[in-house]
């Protein structure tokens, strides 16, 4: 049975930091290009950042650029999203996903910026 954790999430004050971790059960990990998403009330989920295999490649919506930064470990399964200068508009469900063969994705974990 495949499993992906999210973890980390809360509140935040404009600003500020969060590391979301995304721990993944049931899958061959290394073999899945990793990612987070993220969906906000009345909005589609979209696209944050992704992580190819072997960490050799990552992507960043425009959004997100030079403030997030995604990493994975390999060896403990887990993927993370380290989130700084935080703003109100960053509010929103973030969710892991992996894909290679099968598309996954967790159950979410919510992030709030606000003063």
């Amino acid at each position: 049975q495949v499993q992906l954790v999210e973890s980390g999430g809360g509140l935040v004050h404009p600003g500020g930091s969060l590391r979301l971790s995304c721990a993944a059960s049931g899958i061959t990990f290394s073999r899945y290009i990793m990612g987070w998403y993220r969906q906000a009330p009345g909005n589609q989920r979209e696209l944050v950042a992704t992580m190819s295999r072997g960490s050799s490649r990552t992507s960043y919506a425009d959004s997100v650029k030079g403030r997030f930064t995604i990493s994975r470990d390999d060896a403990k399964n887990t993927v993370y999203l380290q989130m700084n200068a935080l703003k109100p508009e960053d509010t929103a469900v973030y969710y892991c996903n992996a894909r290679w063969s099968s598309n996954f994705w967790g159950q979410g974990t919510q992030v709030t910026v606000s003063s």
